[in-house]
This record gives structure tokens, C-alpha cells and sequence, in this order.
């Protein structure tokens, strides 16, 4: 019987393969490997090891500075170059009018009255254009009002040039009533991009008062500069180019721009929310603080010394955002509102006690530590207090509050100053820190949620 043939063996049956496996022949017999080891983070990795990998190099590449880490957030710096140059000139343009108009007219009183005008208007204008922010968007919006702005400084410079009649003087400063709150709407950036994020927007808003204390310490300088280096109405001039530039490079920026949100007929003016008006009454009274201390001191040292203060302020609202948010905002606000009113003794002390000027500017200097950390926290309540879509006019409201402050103080110091001296015209921002602190130990505004 003849024999079968012989069977040859089965080859073993090979591997499942998939898109990422490499075939290889090994001492004669074909093998099957993935193209790169899990442990690389490659394409063959598993999904848990690829992203545990991506979020360790991105922690390894994470600052550890909070604001550096604030400004990594994509198209922060660019939206932050732009709000830089346009806030310089907010303090440039008040201290350029009065030393162009003081020049032309040898009236200081005329050019006190011109800008007060202008404060006045701001105070009136000011909401209505942020609620139009708002409602239409940052760049629709804030683009044409500062042109309108920019026309009115422009306007005010030809009038002092040709000598036009006092009046004109007025109209045209009260047509930059139309300037944005850029402050404003870099803080409704931060708060849109980092909503959610307490620890972000502590850093954020301590960031934005000390941009804001930069800018009124280094504004009057560079203003004074121009105006007396070059030509009178440099400094407006260049102010006003500043403020055209900067806000058309801020609204460019429309990757960051919160959206707009339309209004209906239920919705209310911020200035109806719970907490809202004591807290612009804080805001008022810490106002007066800045201006009753601004007309003392000028008066008694020369405006050189106010630099020092808002220094003092810049470095502490620095200090203030690297720390953590506080659980109780409630709570920090009336322990900062105790702080400056203590140190706005010192002054008070130094002045009375002493007619060191050295001892005078560093007490100027501890006394501006705390008016920082106070207004980040004010800030941080009316952002709480205003509903997502209103947060331009919310604090719009707050400045308009701040800025009212600013010139009852500057009327209650320059009083005192007349009928009893500089000396004791540094009991106003004392008394004034004081009346704020007040306001909130009354408990006047409901607490919300922290």
C-alpha cells in the first residue's frame, strides 16, 4: 500500500496586525513589533500615556510666576500692548490741558474749570458708552467713541492756538467724554477668558491696578515733559495719538474680544443689582482719598512727591496678585479698607510733627501700599456683583464713582488747604479713608455667594 505523502506543517497563524505594527524577519521566522514602544509617547502609545506625557512636558514648560503665567494665555499680550498705550494717556491729557490753557489764558482758574467740565461729563457719558460696549462689541463700539474723543482734543488745541472764546475751551473738552474705559474692558477680557478661574482673576485684576497706577504715576511726567521741552500743546497732541493707536491695536484683537450681548427688555442697569450702590459708595469715598491727597500734597510739596505714592501703590498691587484670592472677599476689603485708613495718618503725622520732606515722601510711599490691594478688591466685588454680560458698564460705574470721589476730594482738600493750611488739609484723605471703611462695616451692600 503505498505510502501518503508526506504533510507539511501548518505555519503558526500570525499576529493580529494594526496600521502602527512593523513585520521583521528574526533568525529565519517573520515577527510582528510596533513601530515605536509605549513608553515613548508615540504614535502606538495608548491614548492614557499620550496625553499623561503631553501634560507633563506641558507642566514642565508652565511658568511659575502668576503673572507670566497670565500673560501665556493666547493673544494676551497683544490685546495687553494695546490697552497699555491707550491708558497712558488718561494721565497725560487733564495735566497736558491745564498747562496748555494755563499758558495761553495765564488762568489757572479757567483751566481748572475746563477740566472739571470734562470730569463732569465723563462721569455722565461714560455709562451709556459702555453699555453700548456691551451690547455691540468691544471694537465696534470703543473705535468711533475714541475717535469722537480724539476730535474733541484736537478741537480744544486749535482753540487755545487761535484764541478762540472761553467757551469753546468748554465744548470741546467735554467732547472727550466719549474715551472708552480701557481699564474696563481689558478687566471684561480677563474676566471672560479666565471665568471660572478665582486665583486667574485675582492675578488679572491686581495686574490691571497696576497698570493703572504706572500710568498716572509716568502720565503727568511725560506730559509736563513735552509740554515744556517741546511746545505747549505737545502734550495733548501726542496723548491723543497715543489714545487712537492703542485702542485700534486693543480692538485688532478680536480672538480675546468677549461677545457681545444684546439687551431685552428684562434686563436692568448694573446699578440695580444687589450690593451694587454701596458698593459705588465705597468707590466714592476711596475717590476722595486720591484727590483730597493730590491737592494737599501739591500744595505743600510740589507734585513731584505724588510719583511716590503711586509707586508705592504699583509695587503693592503687584505684591497683592501674587498672593492667593481670598476665601471671603467681603472680609479682605474691610481689613484693606483699615489699612489705608491707618496709613493715611502718616502723612497727617509727618506733616504736623515735622518739615522733613524725606520723611514726608516716605510716609506718601507707605500710605500708597494699600490703596492698591483696596481697589483690586472693590473691583473683584463689582465683578461679582454685575451680571456676565453688563461687566463693561459695571465697572465703567465703579471708575464713574471713583472719579466723582476724585473731584469732592479735591474740593474738600483744596478748602482745607485755604482756611487751615496744608498741614491739616492731610486730615481729608484720612477722614475720607475712614467714611469708605464705614460704608462697608455697615454691612450696606448683601453679601453674595464667595
Amino acid at each position: 500500500m503505498p505510502n501518503p505523502p508526506a504533510t507539511r506543517p501548518r505555519p503558526a497563524a500570525l499576529p493580529a496586525l494594526s496600521p502602527t505594527t512593523l513585520l521583521a524577519v528574526t533568525g529565519g521566522q517573520l515577527v510582528a513589533a510596533p513601530r515605536t514602544s509605549p513608553e515613548s509617547g508615540g504614535p502606538a502609545a495608548p491614548k492614557d500615556v499620550r496625553r499623561r506625557a503631553a501634560g507633563q512636558r506641558t507642566a514642565r514648560r508652565a511658568p511659575t510666576n502668576p503673572y507670566l503665567r497670565l500673560l501665556a494665555t493666547p493673544g494676551a499680550r497683544a490685546f495687553t500692548a494695546g490697552n497699555l498705550i491707550a491708558r497712558l494717556p488718561m494721565g497725560m491729557l487733564g495735566v497736558s490741558a491745564i498747562i496748555m490753557i494755563a499758558g495761553s489764558r495765564d488762568s489757572y482758574a479757567l483751566a481748572g474749570a475746563v477740566t472739571a467740565t470734562g470730569l463732569a461729563a465723563t462721569a455722565v457719558v461714560a455709562p451709556f458708552t459702555a453699555r453700548l460696549v456691551d451690547r455691540f462689541g468691544q471694537a465696534r463700539i470703543a473705535v468711533p467713541a475714541t475717535a469722537l474723543a480724539v476730535l474733541g482734543s484736537l478741537a480744544l488745541v486749535l482753540c487755545v492756538h487761535y484764541d478762540a472764546p472761553a467757551w469753546t475751551l468748554f465744548a470741546a473738552y467735554a467732547a472727550t467724554a466719549t474715551t472708552p474705559n480701557t481699564g474696563g474692558m481689558s478687566r471684561a477680557r480677563w474676566a471672560h477668558l479666565h471665568r471660572g478661574d478665582p486665583a486667574a482673576l485675582h492675578t488679572a485684576n491686581s495686574f490691571e491696578q497696576a497698570a493703572d497706577e504706572l500710568c498716572f504715576m509716568l502720565g503727568p511726567v511725560v506730559a509736563a515733559t513735552l509740554c515744556g521741552a517741546l511746545f505747549p500743546e505737545a502734550g495733548t497732541l501726542v496723548g491723543a495719538s497715543l489714545l487712537m493707536t492703542g485702542v485700534l491695536v486693543f480692538a485688532a484683537q478680536r480672538t480675546t474680544e468677549p461677545p457681545p450681548t444684546p439687551r431685552n427688555r428684562t434686563a436692568v442697569s448694573p446699578l440695580r443689582s444687589p450690593g451694587m450702590p454701596a458698593l459705588l459708595a465705597v468707590f466714592l469715598a476711596t475717590g476722595a482719598v486720591f484727590g483730597a491727597l493730590e491737592v494737599v500734597s501739591i500744595a505743600h510739596a510740589g507734585g513731584a512727591i505724588l510719583a511716590l505714592q503711586a509707586a508705592g501703590s504699583c509695587a503693592a498691587g503687584l505684591l497683592y496678585g501674587s498672593l492667593r484670592p481670598a476665601r471671603n472677599v467681603h472680609r479682605r476689603l474691610l481689613l484693606c479698607l483699615t489699612a489705608m485708613t491707618a496709613l493715611m495718618s502718616l502723612p497727617l503725622l509727618a506733616a504736623s510733627s515735622t518739615a522733613s520732606l524725606p520723611v514726608l515722601a516716605l510716609c506718601l510711599l507707605l500710605a500708597g501700599a494699600a490703596t492698591a490691594p483696596t481697589m483690586v478688591t472693590g473691583m473683584t466685588l463689582v465683578q461679582r456683583a454685575t451680571p456676565p454680560g453688563q461687566l463693561n458698564e459695571g465697572m465703567t460705574l465703579s471708575v464713574t464713582a471713583l472719579l466723582g470721589g476724585v473731584a469732592a476730594g479735591a474740593a474738600g482738600g483744596g478748602w482745607l488747604v485755604e482756611h487751615t493750611g496744608t498741614v491739616f488739609g492731610y486730615a481729608a484723605p484720612m477722614s475720607a479713608a475712614a467714611l469708605a471703611l464705614a460704608v462697608a462695616a455697615a454691612g450696606a451692600f448683601r453679601r453674595r455667594p464667595e
